[in-house]
């Protein structure tokens, strides 16, 4: 659950909660009603709480893995190759073992 994660990011991270909420421009109660389970940080502070901690917005919310390809500096035309190629990967049959 994203109350666990925020939890423990913020341990990690040697934070009081009062001190996240600074960071954030919130209210300590804010932070401590997260870290409850008592509400859910709007979508514009789970991504600044992935930006702050260094995580993904899928680790935050507990969604499955997948991995990132950072297209910085690439063309439009260069980025839509690389859609192109993932699905033909995508749509290839595999043979069963």
């Amino acid at each position: 659950m994203i109350s666990d994660k925020i939890k423990i990011l913020r341990e990690k991270n040697s934070l009081t909660q009062a001190e996240l909420a600074r960071e954030l421009g919130i209210t300590r109660s804010g932070v401590n009603a997260w870290e409850m389970g008592i509400s859910v940080p709007s979508t514009q502070y789970v991504v600044e709480l992935a930006v702050f901690f260094h995580v993904s917005t899928d680790y935050l919310l507990d969604l499955p893995d997948t991995a990132a390809v950072s297209v910085q500096g690439l063309s439009d035309r260069e980025i839509a190759s690389i859609v192109e190629i993932i699905e033909c990967y995508r749509q290839r049959k595999v043979p069963e073992e």
